[in-house]
């Protein structure tokens, strides 16, 4: 498949880039399998704040403190994520897999070979998010996924009526989102971190 140009790559909007880099990494990663096998998907949101920090960096050209506001987390979290070899988190991935959470430059390597193959035009992601549904269904568990294509095509930042009519009667580890969304702060800047502030309301 031929390679997207950079002028190509800009026509996505930065929230529809950065959930495909996800998915490419997630697919990079093993699946949703990979991760239900290591019961880590404390995963999910560490590998989204990665895919958007590349996407800003590569295709905003935001610097390394813009990436850390308006993602919320830090600049030091956000230079070890651009900073990630990706070839090298490769080698490591099956050591990195048992750990709960993965540290900055492992999730920022799998966003880097992900956003690699999308730009060299290895995307098949139309088959990807067939299995990956199928996943989600049967295990019933994987509920980032479902979240994220809830919101699909929701503009951000956004608040809390637009998110309880995407969510409305979704269940997250057997608790209905409208009562998840009550605890979170608004408004919220991505996915990346509805994601975040989902998985703190779910340990609160």
């Amino acid at each position: 498949m031929p390679i997207l140009t950079a002028e190509e790559i800009k026509r996505y909007d930065v929230d529809t880039m950065a959930i495909r880099v996800f998915l490419k990494a997630l697919e990079i990663l093993g699946g949703p399998r990979k991760l239900i096998e290591y019961r880590n998907l404390t995963w999910l949101p560490s590998l989204m704040e990665a895919a958007y920090a590349i996407v800003l960096h590569e295709v905003e050209m935001k610097t390394e403190s813009e990436i850390a506001e308006f993602l919320g987390i830090t600049r030091q979290t956000v230079r070890n994520i651009l900073r990630a070899d990706p070839e090298l988190v490769l080698k490591k991935l099956q050591g990195e897999l048992q750990e709960k959470t993965p540290r900055a430059h492992t999730a920022g390597g799998l966003a880097k070979l992900a956003f690699r193959e999308i730009k060299e035009g290895r995307d098949h992601l139309a088959i990807f998010n067939f299995a990956f549904s199928v996943a989600s269904e049967v295990l019933g568990i994987v509920w980032p996924v479902e979240v994220l294509m809830r919101i699909k095509g929701l503009d951000f930042p956004v608040g809390k009526e637009e998110l309880y009519e995407r969510l409305r009667g979704l269940k997250i580890k057997d608790r209905p989102a409208e009562e998840l969304l009550e605890k979170l702060s608004y408004p919220i800047k991505s996915p990346a971190e509805l994601l975040k502030q989902l998985r703190l309301a779910l340990e609160s």
